[in-house]
Order: C-alpha cells, then sequence, then structure tokens
C-alpha cells in the first residue's frame, strides 16, 4: 500500500509547518478541508497549491457559519478582498487551533474586534463587539448600551482615551482564563 501523494512537496510542508502552530498531518487536513468547501470544483482545488476561494464559500465552515464575526475574520485573514487563498486559511486555521499560543490568539481578536482598523478599539468598536454578540433580539437599548460601554472603558482604559489600545487590550485578556478555550476552531 502506498501512500496517498500530496499536492505539497516535503519542503513545502516542512515550510508550512515552520510557519503556523499546526503538525504536517492537520497541515494536509486543513488543506482537504478547504477544498471540501469548494463544492463543484472540488478536485480542481485539490490539484492545486495555493487555491482561492470566495468568501461566502469560506464561510461556509460551520465554525464560521455561526461566529458574529465571519466577515471581520475573512477581513483579518483574507490577503485578497475578494476571497481567501489556502494559505490564508491555512494562517487562520493556525492561529484558531489549540497549539496557537495565548499572544498570538489575542493579536488576531483585536484586529478583529478593530473593526475600523485604526488599531484602536473605540466606543464604535466596542458597539459593534456589542451588538454582534447579544444578536438582535438582545439588542441593548441606547442608554443600556453607553453603560456598558463607559464599563469596559472605565475598567479597561488605563490611559482615559477613551479607546483601547492593544496593551490595554491585552491587559483585560490576560484576566480572562477561558479566553483562550474560546478562540479556537476544531481542526
Amino acid at each position: 500500500m502506498g501512500a496517498r501523494p500530496s499536492v505539497f512537496t516535503e519542503q513545502e510542508l516542512d515550510d508550512y509547518q515552520t510557519l503556523t502552530y499546526l503538525t504536517k498531518k492537520e497541515i494536509l487536513h486543513v488543506h482537504k478541508r478547504f477544498c471540501s468547501l469548494d463544492s463543484g470544483n472540488e478536485e480542481y482545488s485539490k490539484k492545486q497549491k495555493n487555491p482561492k476561494l470566495d468568501h461566502n464559500k469560506v464561510m461556509e465552515l460551520p465554525e464560521l457559519k455561526v461566529n458574529p464575526f465571519k466577515d471581520q475574520i475573512m477581513k483579518v485573514f483574507s490577503s485578497a478582498k475578494d476571497g481567501m487563498t489556502f494559505e490564508d486559511f491555512l494562517d487562520m486555521m493556525s492561529v484558531f487551533s489549540d497549539s496557537a499560543p495565548k499572544p498570538v490568539k489575542v493579536e488576531y481578536a483585536f484586529r478583529i474586534y478593530d473593526f475600523d482598523s485604526d488599531d484602536m478599539i473605540s466606543s464604535a468598536d466596542l458597539k459593534q463587539v456589542i451588538n454582534r454578540l447579544t444578536g438582535e433580539e438582545n439588542a441593548l437599548n441606547e442608554e443600556q448600551m453607553q453603560q456598558l460601554i463607559d464599563n469596559i472603558l472605565e475598567e479597561a482604559d488605563l490611559d482615559d482615551d477613551d479607546s483601547l489600545s492593544f496593551a490595554e487590550f491585552e491587559h483585560v485578556i490576560s484576566k480572562a482564563p477561558d479566553f483562550v478555550s474560546s478562540f479556537r476552531i476544531r481542526l
């Protein structure tokens, strides 16, 4: 019984392993999972080293489908506006894997919550985070929303500039022991 040929050379797998928090076996599994999202074109994708999928196809991944931040996740991890390459997907799966260290997860969480990409989490960013977490059926009224944002900033905004820098965000997350377990996707 021979091994099934891989689309990747041993050197490419070594490189991917060096650049991610995944094993070679996990990398091959991620590639298979990525290709399976390309319904109707799966065989073509399997033969390509770095195929690209439309964001909507990637968001069909069960873990992303229900994630209120799926569009932000696509924005943060995609190198192209119109889709996600396998390497983008591999980076995403690596960061969301159990093997990724907490500081890496915190960095990407910050980028996902920074809706306007200004390297700060402002009141407007916090409002979007809260709205997405509570959902339309549990939406807060303006007064409740402002009170919650004020409470968050009171606790976390150490320099009183009405926004959270990465260092302030990291400090708050360090107090959340369950953060790492909630910031993951099954491989």
